[in-house]
């Protein structure tokens, strides 16, 4: 790979790693179920026009919004709200050995004693963090993102099921479908959404206009040609990144504390992903690139 294209995978993932700490400033102002209805709104508006689906994939993608939508983003944000980015950056990561345990269980794929290995520490990461005696009243919280981890490797199987789409066709059309959903169980689970908008700040709607514009447009549009012009085995290992730069970004921006059970457990836990990626399971592709 290119030196400009090193810069240009760095970017994505710094990208991708900040949006922790971005989340949190908007779940410091709106609920996270309507943060989310919010993002998704700004998606589907920018990229629908401009995309298209088959009329075939259409049902697939609606399912698929319903594991995103219904299940996955609300326990991600949700949980995000309660624990700092930098911890909720490192166990999101165990969307990958959970999407290795569906590839073998729906795929048939071949889990091998290595990628066994690389399982076994990645919750050994997880675990060691969670037993961090300052996650306390918090652990909850890292549950509902382990919980979030799993409904995405569930749907990474229906992204592979999906077939081949433009990336940003699924995203667009994706966000349409779930967006009714989160705004309804956000007006059946949540409160003071109309306070939240007339209080809401520059940074509120900055942070979502990050998400939704930096994540889903910018990040992509920059991942995507370097996912078509090289191969899997260079592309993968800078997705082993987006942690380091959530924690980093954590620390820096919100003083997240670095202490020794998450500095081994984020080795454990990216040490394991990155055994993994290197085996490459048929639907980690799909779940690593997941910037929550």
């Amino acid at each position: 790979m290119s030196f400009a294209h090193t810069l240009q995978a760095l970017v994505v993932m710094a990208l991708w790693g900040l949006n922790f700490v971005v989340a949190k400033w908007a779940l410091a102002e709106f609920p996270p179920l309507f943060v989310m209805f919010l993002r998704f709104a700004l998606v589907a508006v920018l990229i629908i026009p401009f995309f298209r689906v088959p009329r075939d994939k259409l049902w697939k993608i609606a399912l698929l919004s319903v594991t995103l939508g219904s299940i996955h983003f609300p326990m991600m944000f949700t949980g995000l709200r309660g624990i700092d980015a930098a911890t909720a950056s490192l166990a999101a990561q165990a969307q990958v050995p959970f999407s290795s345990l569906l590839a073998a269980l729906v795929f048939k794929d071949k889990l091998g004693w290595r990628r066994g290995i690389g399982m076994a520490a990645a919750f050994a990461g997880v675990a060691v963090i969670a037993g961090e005696p300052r996650l306390g009243e918090a652990l909850h919280s890292l549950l509902l993102i382990l919980a979030a981890s799993f409904a995405f490797a569930v749907a990474s199987v229906q992204m592979k099921l999906i077939g081949s789409v433009n990336g940003f066709a699924v995203n667009g059309w994706m966000a349409l479908f779930a967006m009714p959903q989160l705004l309804g169980l956000s007006l059946l689970l949540e409160h003071g959404q109309m306070d939240a908008l007339a209080n809401s700040t520059w940074v509120g709607w900055a942070s979502i206009l990050y998400m939704a514009v930096g994540v889903t447009i910018i990040a992509y549009g920059l991942w995507y040609p370097l996912l078509s012009r090289y191969d899997v085995n260079q592309t993968m290992p800078y997705l082993l990144t987006v942690p380091v730069f959530g924690v980093a970004s954590g620390a820096l921006l919100m003083g997240d504390p670095l202490t020794v059970n998450l500095a081994i457990g984020g080795l454990l836990t990216v040490g394991g992903v990155a055994v993994i990626v290197k085996r490459r399971p048929r639907t980690v592709s799909e779940t690593v690139t997941n910037p929550t």
